[in-house]
Order: structure tokens, then C-alpha cells, then sequence
């Protein structure tokens, strides 16, 4: 989406080095250059960044280090104008018709809203035992030392209960990671308007990625451009990864997560 030339976005330049801080105001152009095509995720690139480590500088480290979901209540006055000046300032600089900016972990839809109740969302759901391989994969993924170290706070008292069952397992844990996140985003989905939230799944957009963005645009009012149209059909989304988890996970294993995730895998369809 950072290709189109209506989107503004936050980068891994600013995000990385602490003393450049332009605002992106070249941001769009130089994604758009051919020069960026080559650039590949794990190697030198020039990218659009959640932005982590430039909002914890510049806004608060709430946006980042939360051990629970972001409400509309946990929104300070001082947090509010922090925030929209943080994001306002690159609209400003940057000059687009839409500033695009993606994060993952927790929701944080009514904290949004409350800061941003102009924004659109866009919700990518992704198999919850895809996830979960992957979570169990990464270096940075910390459930190996248990909850109550993790980054997402105690386990509600159901999930609990759940892991316990499991024997532990932390197979299941990485899926009740993704259940917390998924429920969480239910749950706060209905404090939005119905016109500011949609859900696609990640394998859709993969599988059939130009009635998905069409789907996405149509949402944001954003028009399709010919040069976009281009851009997204020379683009190599890959599949590759939609299944790993049969082959990297025992049959136990699937077990487990088929169990732990059963309500909500059939509510996305994953189970069809």
C-alpha cells in the first residue's frame, strides 16, 4: 500500500537512527523509486516501520510496552496532543491524501479512536497456528519463560486454565497468545463505527491480492492508479508460509493447537 503514491508513512530510517528525523517528507517518492524493489525484509532496505523505537522516543513507551490492551480510558490529554503531533506533524511534511501506519500485538482500537476518531482500520487476521510456528520460532518470543515474563500480561483466568490442561504446553501458549490478541480485537472492534473497522484475512490477500486491495481502497476512499496496478501484479506475494506450521509442528503438537484454537479458527474459516 506504501507504493501508492496517496499514502504517507512512517520509516525505518526514522525509526533507526535517532538523529535523522525529517518527518518523511521524501518518503513516498523513494519507496516508489525503483531503487527499493530490490530491497528485501532481513537485509539493508528502505521500508514503512511500526516505529516502535521513534514513537517510545518522541510520544511514550505506552505505545509499545503494554501488558494489556490499549483503552480509550488509558488516553491523557497530555498522551492525546503527544500523539497527534507525532502523526500530524509527517502529514503535514509528507503531504498525502492517507498517512498509513502498521503495527501488530495488541489492537489498541479504542485508544486510537479516542486519539484519532477520524481514522480508518484495517485488520489483517492471520491462522492462528501459522502464528503461533512462527512466534515459537522467533528470538524475541518470550513465552519460553512463561506468562509472567511475556509481553503480554497475566493470562486471563480461562486461558489459565486452558495452558494448565495442556500440560504447559508452549505450542498451546503461542496460541492462546494469538486467541488474547484475536478476542481482544472483537471485543474492542464494537466501539468503533461500522464504517472505520474492516477484518481481512492474510491468506486472502496473498491468494487473490488485487480484489483484496480494491476491497481495502474502496474502505479508505483511495482510487487505484494504472502505475499502482503495475506495481501490485509485479509483485511477488508468496505463499510459502500459509501451511509451514504442518511441516514444523508434530502431529501432537497440531493437535494441541487445532484444540486450543477450534471456536475461533472456525469463526475465520480455518477449519473449513
Amino acid at each position: 500500500m506504501a507504493r501508492h503514491p496517496a499514502f504517507g508513512f512512517v520509516s525505518n530510517i526514522e525509526d533507526n537512527l535517532s538523529w535523522l528525523n525529517r518527518r518523511g517528507r521524501w518518503n513516498n517518492l523513494l519507496y516508489r523509486a525503483p531503487v527499493s524493489f530490490p530491497t528485501q525484509k532481513g537485509g539493508v532496505r528502505f521500508a514503512p516501520s511500526e516505529g516502535y523505537r521513534i514513537i517510545g522516543r518522541e510520544v511514550s513507551p505506552i505505545y509499545a510496552n503494554s501488558c494489556r490492551d490499549l483503552a480509550a480510558e488509558d488516553v491523557t490529554p497530555w498522551l492525546r496532543a503527544r500523539f497527534r503531533k507525532f502523526f500530524l506533524d509527517r502529514v503535514d511534511a509528507q503531504r498525502r491524501e492517507v498517512f498509513l501506519h502498521k503495527y501488530t500485538g495488541w489492537p489498541r482500537l479504542a485508544f486510537f479512536h479516542a486519539i484519532f476518531p477520524e481514522a480508518k482500520f484495517v485488520h489483517i487476521v492471520r491462522d492462528g497456528r501459522a502464528v503461533a510456528n512462527s512466534w515459537l520460532q522467533m528470538p524475541w518470543w518470550n513465552g519460553y519463560r512463561g506468562p509472567e515474563n511475556w509481553l503480554w500480561g497475566p493470562l486471563p483466568t480461562a486461558a489459565e486454565a486452558e495452558w494448565e490442561r495442556e500440560g504447559r504446553s508452549f505450542v498451546a501458549l503461542a496460541g492462546l497468545a494469538w486467541k488474547i490478541l484475536i478476542n481482544a480485537a472483537e471485543v474492542t472492534a464494537e466501539c468503533l463505527p461500522p464504517d472505520r473497522y474492516i477484518v481481512l484475512r492474510f491468506e486472502d490477500v496473498i491468494n487473490d491480492p488485487e480484489a483484496s486491495f480494491s476491497r481495502i481502497f474502496d474502505f479508505l476512499d483511495v482510487r487505484s492508479t494504472p502505475a499502482f496496478g503495475r506495481t501490485l501484479r509485479d509483485y511477488r506475494f508468496s505463499s510459502a508460509r500459509h501451511t509451514a506450521f504442518r511441516r514444523d509442528l508434530d502431529s501432537r503438537q497440531l493437535i494441541v493447537l487445532n484444540r486450543v484454537l477450534a471456536s475461533s479458527l472456525e469463526k475465520y474459516g480455518y477449519l473449513n
